[in-house]
């Protein structure tokens, strides 16, 4: 497994806010860079999308901790195997930090072709969902 990680940022919202923003993929498509994604559909559980430079993504939530966790992962018959972590700390009321963390299955071909552009993902996501709290 090939790790990618975000860097840790502060959101200015409760982690209930962003927890609850967050844990409906419906809200997503909001916040995924749209100069990375292409062809987003989503249900409040599950999403798919076109990653440029990598191709079809499919994801669904399998796991919710309630203010702090989001555990995401890829749908059966993907083209690769992942997980996806939204980590959530509530530093106080208005001060909440977020993180990014993707494991990804990739052979050593794919991992040359993928670790750029998922590296961007992961930043420009992160930095996304921020800008969509800070707009709020």
């Amino acid at each position: 497994m090939t790790r990618f990680e975000g860097h840790q940022k502060r959101i200015n919202k409760s982690a209930e806010q962003v927890y609850t923003y967050l844990s409906d993929f419906n809200n997503f498509e909001h916040s995924v860079p749209k100069e990375h994604v292409e062809n987003w559909q989503s249900t409040e559980d599950s999403c798919s999308f076109s990653l440029k430079g990598i191709g079809e993504v499919a994801m669904e939530i399998v796991e919710r901790k309630p203010f702090k966790l989001i555990k995401l992962t890829n749908v059966k018959d993907s083209k690769f195997n992942f997980n996806f972590w939204i980590q959530l700390k509530e530093i106080a009321p208005d001060d909440t930090r977020i993180k990014l963390t993707m494991d990804v299955e990739l052979n050593a071909m794919m991992k040359m072709v993928a670790k750029k552009p998922l590296n961007k993902f992961i930043v420009t996501l992160t930095d996304q969902i921020v800008e969509v709290f800070n707009r709020q």
